[in-house]
């Protein structure tokens, strides 16, 4: 089955950040038994435990849950005493490893408002970016967002992270790490990097920070004016701040646009259909395929506010909603694609708020590209690959600058559709 739509279907609360035998479910029971039972878990440490069950019963998108038995799940959860909310919490943390979706998750009270921050545009913690060592698949500092803590105390992109208070992250998940980074205004955490074989560590406190995620400028490159913008995250700014990049930069006369989602792990669905709005004519943005095998299409609402010569920039770190508008502008062949192969998170997740507070992100489609891709766990090959060179990958330069390889090359293929020319030259027959 298919459908179509255009914004009549509610996006909100739709996270696509970036974010582990066999026995057959047993058929589920119905909704007023689990009803009756749950009645009688009332001001328990249980009742927060049944609610994550009955999110996950309701809306994961595998209905065989991984092919385990989700039923017997909630019996062992429910035949167990909790002495606190904190040993509830653990053991659905616990029991969602089953399900084999790392993307599926509980925020305990304090992670979830951080979250709620985060995709909001504010935040309260020390302003890093995480995402894993291309070489060791360690956690690592991506970025630092300009003017935070992260960033006064020395902290920097490319800075390995290996200990939080003191405590290994090693073989943690990117979740797991986060959560011990955060916590409340004017609280001190010290992080231990390794860089350049050098352990440094940085105590740092906590501060509220404001999330900008777009930042533009425009650029003289062998006599062209080019309008660079890059998107940091999909958060419920972005496309305000995009429109507003946008026209900037052709006010001022940008004859094309370099979009840079390196590094850029995604965020709100509705956040990057949005942008996709402001860049395409026609076309479908994204399509989704629910549990039921139901599938929706995302189109352009046919409105965009510029035409210009579009390129964008990505590589292994650009996810989910980059990945989302990356192949809304490769398949619309509204943009051509420069750098490395993105990384591969082709599922959504909905946002759920639980009654003490809590929250639990729970994978409810799949989605494909307009051509129809499935890239999850397959990411999407550019149209121009361009790596870094490894003393490049090493040493970091900074962005668009004269020794970002990747933007050099943006800014070629980018000359040539200015001209009139074909994106990618073809061998002459």
């Amino acid at each position: 089955m298919q459908s179509f739509f255009r914004r009549s279907a509610p996006l909100t609360g739709l996270l696509i950040f970036c974010a582990a035998t066999a026995v057959i479910a047993a058929p589920r029971q119905p909704l007023q038994v689990r009803a009756e039972y749950n009645s009688k878990l009332e001001d328990s440490p249980k009742a927060i435990v049944d609610e994550v069950w009955q999110t996950v019963d309701r809306e994961f998108v595998d209905p065989t849950f991984n092919k385990q038995n989700w039923l017997e799940a909630r019996s062992q959860l429910l035949n167990r005493d909790y002495k606190n909310k904190e040993e509830a919490y653990a053991a659905i943390r616990t029991s969602l490893k089953i399900l084999g979706d790392p993307y599926t998750r509980f925020l305990d009270p304090r992670e979830f408002q951080a979250l709620r921050d985060q995709t909001s545009g504010e935040l309260v913690g020390v302003g890093i970016q995480l995402g894993l060592s291309p070489v060791n698949k360690q956690p690592m500092v991506l970025r630092t967002l300009e003017d935070s803590p992260a960033s006064r105390s020395g902290i920097q992109a490319k800075d390995e992270l290996v200990a939080v208070d003191g405590k290994p992250t090693a073989k943690l998940e990117l979740a797991d790490v986060s959560r011990m980074i955060r916590g409340d205004r004017d609280t001190q955490v010290t992080l231990s990097v390794l860089r350049d074989g050098q352990k440094l560590n940085f105590t740092i406190t906590r501060a509220p920070i404001e999330l900008k995620v777009v930042t533009s400028s425009l650029k003289e490159e062998n006599g062209r004016k080019v309008g660079y913008i890059r998107l940091q995250e999909f958060s419920e700014k972005a496309p305000g701040e995009m429109r507003k990049a946008i026209s900037d930069l052709s006010d001022k006369g940008a004859q094309g646009l370099v979009l840079d989602l390196r590094g850029n792990p995604g965020g709100l669905l509705d956040a990057a259909a949005n942008i996709a709005d402001l860049l395409l004519a026609r076309g479908t943005i994204v399509s989704t395929v629910d549990r039921a095998g139901t599938q929706d299409k995302l189109l352009s609402d046919q409105h965009p506010i510029t035409a210009l010569p579009l390129v964008v920039l990505v590589d292994q770190n650009s996810a989910s909603a980059s990945e989302i508008l990356a192949g809304a502008l490769k398949d619309n062949r509204r943009a051509t694609l420069v750098g490395t192969k993105t990384f591969g998170k082709g599922v959504i997740q909905q946002v759920n708020s639980l009654s003490d507070g809590s929250g639990v992100n729970v994978t409810i489609a799949h989605y494909l590209t307009p051509a129809g891709n499935d890239i999850h766990k397959k990411g999407i090959v550019p149209d121009v690959l361009s790596m870094f060179p490894e003393e490049a990958r090493k040493n970091p330069v900074d962005p668009a600058s004269s020794g970002d390889v990747q933007y050099q090359k943006a800014i070629t293929v980018l000359a040539r559709v200015i001209d009139g020319k074909p994106a990618v030259e073809t061998a002459s027959k």
